[in-house]
């Protein structure tokens, strides 16, 4: 039997029970596709239960890993194939070029020599990056990545060149490794529902229409707008902002379940509006508020705010207005009165959808029909985060806790 630990993803959920693992005794591996550690909660401008930045909470967990020679960690990796059983696995992984080494320092002469532009992902479309570059300022690693593919011959050799440690690597390939490990934690954490999907909500077509997980990136000091929380089509000031909810979640047409966090997440935003803009309207639009727990002081505190209105009610339709505003067409759920009403940004609160929603999986576990994995704890594999089912950060990292106990539990032969 092995008794090595695979987490896949490194997100909050993942990190945690890597971390929980290592911190006993036992070695982990962690493999995260993209160039960074951190997953979702890097992208947000806060998060609950402390409104903390994420730097905050993920730079705790970075420190641990770095001081932890029992935790190794792959970044642009993906699991191919993972064969064997409960004590015994082999996991084969894809190591994806960087084409920059460890000699980076993050000085930035490279992004200086480059001139190519792609749209940044990071950012949810709403703002560009160079070919090469630096995907979080408090990420882990600490290193640029290079897209190869998006540059030419001359700009690629000028790149290199405006290195001065020699850290641009263009002979750099993909690789496989092996990993023999007792047991699996799969951590592949949650993506946004494809907004573009909502037609009726103008979701793709309307400038001034944003979802919630673009608002965190507006909000954001690393964001688009540095901070600046303006409008997408003149980068005015919001004055009167919209939010609505459950934006394809709760609907058989999109996804069936409630995605949990997207009450909160718009009662936090509204927050967002009225600290930078003390005179600006707020207005929730809202099937049912659901703020579990600790969550109905947050909810209590909203309500006394008199520039927040809560409307229990379903937007079913919002078109272009006259000078970027937005026009909806809400039916109040109370007074059965069906109104327009007019906002200058309107934000959409989109649920979670499982990562490998629609993917064919290397491990041998059940799915439901909305990609959730609901087994694989019999077989030494254990799921964690927004894999299993819809969680906030704070319930995420506990199942990150529960996992590492059972992954120890499966590869201690207990």
């Amino acid at each position: 039997m092995s008794n090595k630990v695979l987490v896949v993803g490194g997100g909050f959920s993942g990190i945690t029970a890597a971390l929980e693992a290592a911190e006993v005794g036992y070695e982990v591996y962690i493999v995260e596709k993209e160039p960074f550690l951190g997953g979702r909660v890097a992208q947000l401008n806060k998060y609950f239960p402390k409104l903390c930045p994420p730097s905050c909470g993920l730079e705790i967990q970075f420190q641990r890993i770095r001081n932890n020679p029992k935790v190794k960690y792959f970044t642009m990796a993906e699991v191919i194939t993972v064969t064997g059983e409960a004590g015994n696995y082999q996991a084969k992984i894809r190591l994806n070029p960087r084409y920059v080494n460890e000699n980076c320092t993050c000085c930035g002469a490279c992004e200086e020599a480059c001139n190519t532009t792609v749209e940044n992902d990071f950012d949810f479309g709403l703002g560009t990056r160079k070919a090469i570059y630096r995907p979080v300022i408090f990420g882990l690693p600490q290193r640029y990545v290079l897209e190869k593919d998006k540059c030419s011959e001359s700009e690629l050799a000028e790149v290199k060149k405006a290195c001065p440690y020699d850290a641009v690597d263009l002979a750099d390939t993909a690789k496989e490794i092996t990993l023999d490990v007792g047991a699996i934690v799969w951590a592949t954490g949650w993506k946004p529902y494809d907004v573009t999907k909502l037609t009726n909500l103008g979701a793709g077509k309307l400038d001034n229409v944003v979802s919630n997980m673009q608002m965190e990136r507006l909000a954001a000091p690393n964001g688009p707008t540095k901070g600046k929380l303006v409008r997408p089509a003149d980068n005015k000031a919001p004055k009167n902002v919209a939010f609505v909810q459950c934006a394809g979640s709760r609907d058989e047409n999109h996804l069936s379940y409630c995605s949990y966090i997207c009450c909160m997440a718009s009662l936090k935003q509204a927050t967002y509006v009225r600290d930078l803009y003390p005179d600006a309207k707020v207005t929730i639009y809202y099937i049912d508020l659901r703020t579990p727990g600790r969550y109905e002081k947050f909810l209590a505190r909203i309500r006394q705010d008199s520039n927040i209105r809560l409307v229990k009610g379903k937007v079913a339709d919002i078109a272009q207005g006259e000078g970027g505003d937005v026009i909806l067409t809400v039916e109040d759920a109370v007074s059965a009165v069906k109104s327009r009403e007019t906002h200058d940004l309107v934000v959409l609160a989109t649920g979670m959808q499982p990562s490998v929603a629609g993917q064919t999986l290397p491990i041998d576990v059940a799915m439901d029909e909305e990609g959730f994995i609901t087994g694989g704890a019999d077989k030494g594999i254990f799921v964690v985060g927004c894999a299993k089912k819809p969680l906030d950060v704070m319930r995420s990292a506990q199942t990150g806790t529960g996992a590492a106990l059972n992954a120890i539990q499966t590869v201690s032969g207990r």
